[in-house]
C-alpha cells in the first residue's frame, strides 16, 4: 500500500454557533512508535453527538478544531515494531473511549471526536491497545456503526446477560435504536420501537414480523399499549434516547420485578422533574436505572463476537451514504432528523 505525505480531514469551526466542519490538510508521521498503528479510514458513521458539538446542544466541552466523528471502519495500512495483534490488511475499528477499555476504568477525558481527535479523516494513527478487530462479513459501511452506536445499544440490553424471556421498548428510530432492534431480533428478544412516523414504524416493520410499534404522536396512553404488545407483562428493558424527562413514563413500561431502563441519549435535552411517585415505582418494581456511555473495549470485543457468530447483517441500519466531500451535508442531513438509522460517510475505497 502505497501512503501518501499529507491527507484530508475535516475539523470543527469556532466562534459563533451554530458552527459548521472545514477541510484540512493533515501531515502523516514519518516514522512510527513502538505500539503505533496507521489506519486508512474506509467508513466513518455519524452519531448525534457529532452534531450536538456543532449545534450548542452537547453538555460536554470538546477540543477546538477538533476532528469529529467516532465510528469509523479501517484497514491497516502499517504497524509499529512492536505492535504484535494486528497485521496490514486487519479490518479494525477504534474504541469509542480511550480511557475505557476494560470494566472499571476510571479514566475520563479521552472520547473519540469530541476530547480527543476523532476520525472524520482519511488516515489515523492510534496505540494498538485502542483497536478492535471487526467481523469480516461486514461491509465497511456496515461495519463503521458498531464503535459508538452498537457498543452503546449491547450494553443497554445489559450484554444479553439475561436468561429469561424477554422483551424491549426502544425510543426512536436512531442508530443506536435501530442497532438494538437488530440484536434484539438475533437474539430473540421481542422488540417494540416508537417513533411519530408511521412511515419510519411502516419501514421499520419490514424488517421482521416480531418486530412491533407505537406511534407515540398518535397513541395517547403508551404504558397500556405496551402492557397489551406484551400480554400485560411490561417489558424487560427500555433504552431511553430522549433524556430524563420521560424516565417517569419509561418506569411504567417496565415489567413487574426487575427490569432496567438504560438512560443512552438527550435527544430531548437534559432537563427533566421527576415526581416523588416515580422514585416509589422504581423501588417498588425492584427495578434499575442504569446510565450508558457507550461502553468499553470489552463490550465492543464481545459485540463483535455476538454479530459475527450469528451472522448479522447490518445493511438495515444504513439509511444514506455520502461522498467524504460532502460531509458538511451528511451533518446537516443527520440534524434534520430526516433519517431512519445511520447515516455513513464513505471517506476511501
Amino acid at each position: 500500500m502505497t501512503l501518501p505525505e499529507t491527507y484530508k480531514a475535516f475539523r470543527r469551526t469556532t466562534g459563533d454557533l451554530p458552527r459548521t466542519i472545514t477541510p484540512s490538510t493533515e501531515q502523516l508521521p514519518r516514522e512510527l512508535a513502538p505500539h503505533d498503528v496507521l489506519l486508512k479510514i474506509h467508513a466513518v458513521s455519524l452519531n448525534f453527538r457529532d452534531v450536538a458539538m456543532l449545534n450548542g446542544r452537547y453538555p460536554v466541552d470538546v477540543i477546538e478544531r477538533g476532528i469529529p466523528c467516532s465510528d469509523a471502519a479501517a484497514e491497516v495500512a502499517a504497524v509499529g515494531s512492536a505492535v504484535e495483534d494486528f497485521t496490514i490488511g486487519d479490518h479494525v475499528s477504534v474504541n469509542f473511549d480511550l480511557g475505557h477499555l476494560v470494566a472499571g476504568d476510571d479514566e475520563v477525558g479521552r472520547a473519540l471526536g469530541g476530547d480527543v481527535d476523532g476520525v472524520l479523516r482519511e488516515y489515523a494513527v492510534f496505540e494498538d491497545k485502542y483497536l478492535v478487530q471487526l467481523p469480516k462479513h461486514l461491509s465497511w459501511e456496515e461495519a463503521s456503526t458498531i464503535a459508538c452506536a452498537g457498543v452503546t445499544a449491547w450494553t443497554a440490553l445489559d450484554s444479553l446477560k439475561a436468561t429469561s424471556p424477554r422483551s424491549a421498548l426502544l425510543q426512536g428510530t436512531g442508530g443506536v435504536s435501530l442497532f438494538a432492534l437488530l440484536i434484539c431480533l438475533a437474539a430473540g428478544i421481542k422488540p417494540i420501537i416508537t417513533s411519530s412516523s408511521d412511515k419510519k414504524l411502516q419501514d421499520i416493520r419490514k424488517l421482521s414480523p416480531d418486530v412491533q410499534t407505537i406511534n407515540y404522536k398518535t397513541v395517547s396512553d403508551q404504558a397500556s399499549e405496551v402492557k397489551r404488545l406484551t400480554g400485560g407483562k411490561g417489558v424487560d428493558f427500555v433504552i431511553n434516547n430522549t433524556g430524563p424527562a420521560s424516565l417517569p413514563e419509561d418506569i411504567s413500561f417496565l415489567r413487574q420485578r426487575g427490569g432496567i431502563v438504560s438512560l443512552v441519549g438527550f435527544l430531548a435535552g437534559v432537563g427533566g422533574d421527576w415526581h416523588p411517585s416515580a422514585i416509589m415505582a422504581l423501588m417498588a418494581k425492584f427495578a434499575k436505572l442504569k446510565g450508558i456511555s457507550v461502553g468499553s473495549k470489552e463490550d465492543f470485543v464481545e459485540l463483535n463476537q455476538f454479530l459475527a457468530e450469528k451472522k448479522v447483517s447490518l445493511a438495515p441500519l444504513v439509511d444514506k451514504v455520502f461522498t467524504f466531500d460532502e460531509s458538511p451535508a451528511a451533518f446537516d442531513y443527520l440534524y434534520s432528523g430526516s433519517h431512519v438509522g445511520k447515516v455513513i460517510i464513505k471517506v476511501q475505497d
